[in-house]
């Protein structure tokens, strides 16, 4: 239920997104589907439209983690169309995998469409503008 309140001031944060960074616990499947319909709500937002996606499976670092893989097949997101997006297996614990999703992030962030638009309606936005 903590979660869920949360979920509910996720979208005034949208318009100025970047990139969509979605972290799910792959070592408890019991909640997979929550995560399923919570990304689909999440992508389908306008707001969103074009964002670079990554998909971080974490707790790597358990012997009952799902794999990235796995996940993958799990979640089913061929219907991404164009969105640039990666699925990472990661540890948040021992660190596995983190670097390699950073530095991906941040260079499909460089080259996001999203990401000029962004710079060019806060140029549009900034001092001097009416």
């Amino acid at each position: 239920t903590y979660q869920l309140g949360l979920r509910s001031i996720w979208e005034k944060y949208y318009e100025e997104a970047h990139a969509v960074v979605f972290v799910i616990d792959a070592s408890s499947p019991s909640r997979f589907e929550d995560a399923k319909s919570a990304l689909e709500k999440v992508l389908r937002h306008e707001d969103l439209k074009g964002a670079p996606l990554l998909i971080l499976a974490n707790k790597q670092d358990l012997p009952e983690a799902v794999s990235s893989e796995e996940l993958a097949r799990y979640l089913d997101l061929k219907k991404l169309d164009e969105r640039v997006y990666m699925f990472e297996a990661v540890s948040a614990y021992d660190g596995l995998g983190i670097r390699e999703s950073a530095e991906w992030l941040v260079e499909v962030m460089e080259r996001s469409k999203r990401t000029e638009m962004l710079r060019l309606r806060a140029g549009a936005m900034g001092p001097g503008s009416a």
